[in-house]
């Protein structure tokens, strides 16, 4: 069971030792997802914390983006090019290969544009692209992520701090502290908990940037997060200039439910003017 904690608005004063981002890149992917699909554990004191603005979404046009994907090269009806399931020993599996009798990642088309819809009943499913090999990212120069999502269905009763399902979820996966041990932040659609809230569970943070508590249900809606500000407030430090990967993740094992939630336009923004 992961030591897991509540995370408060600020960061810790004592700050997790300097990361490494080097060595055995699909290992540290295998070994941050395989923690998050463990991350059934209840917080120190079973609450999460709502912290005001700061690194919260911004409105307003974008200049000099970087794509990360769109799904607009990707046929509707089939598995998303370019996306792959990394394995426990760092490796990667076709989604045939990989793909759980109750799961479905599928483009779709509708009103001029393609998207991805993950969908879950009962299990867990996490695909992942490549900083250096499926897109470039240095943070220093674009330090915010963008994307679009909506939530259909959400499992019913899931809380990050509890019975920790999430419908949907974006994963910032970094290098690892001197132990070796992955460092990553996850972005999630709540099912109950309000926008803004963290839950700690040492070197995985938990940020809740949606909730199905305040989102009417079926509605596309616009998330942009300064992943560094991020960064700094839950570690206590700067990131690395590399990060290793962006993964999209979707589950409802915990609570037997079902999720369905659509997801578009990854894209990595400038600082903002």
């Amino acid at each position: 069971m992961l030591d897991a904690r509540v995370c408060s608005c600020h960061a810790s004063s004592r700050p997790i030792p300097r990361v490494r981002a080097g060595a055995g890149v699909g290992a540290l992917l295998a070994a941050v997802l395989l923690a998050g699909v463990a991350v059934g554990a209840v917080p120190a004191d079973g609450q999460g914390r709502v912290f005001p603005g700061g690194a919260a979404a911004e409105d307003g046009p974008e200049r000099d983006t970087v794509l990360v994907e769109d799904f607009e090269q990707s046929r509707p009806g089939r598995f998303p090019d370019g996306w792959a399931f990394v394995t426990r020993g760092g490796g990667s599996r076709s989604y045939e290969e990989s793909r759980d009798p109750g799961e479905q990642v599928v483009v779709r088309a509708a009103d001029g544009g393609r998207f991805v819809r993950l969908t879950t009943r009962g299990e867990v499913l996490r695909y992942t692209k490549r900083n250096g090999d499926d897109f470039k990212w240095d943070i220093e120069r674009h330090p915010r992520l963008a994307w679009r999502w909506r939530a259909l269905a959400l499992p019913e009763g899931a809380s990050e701090t509890g019975e920790n399902d999430t419908g949907g979820a974006i994963y910032v996966t970094f290098g690892t502290d001197w132990l070796g041990r992955p460092l990553s932040i996850k972005y999630t659609y709540s099912s109950s908990l309000p926008t803004g809230t963290t839950v700690s569970f040492g070197t995985l943070q938990v940020v809740v940037v949606s909730s199905a508590a305040e989102d009417a249900p079926g509605h596309w809606k616009t998330v942009r997060r300064n992943v560094q500000a991020d960064y700094r407030r839950l570690f206590g430090e700067p990131p690395p200039s590399h990060t290793v990967a962006i993964t999209i993740w979707s589950d409802s094992d915990t609570t037997g439910g079902r999720a369905t939630v659509d997801i578009d336009d990854l894209r990595l923004l400038p600082p903002r003017r």
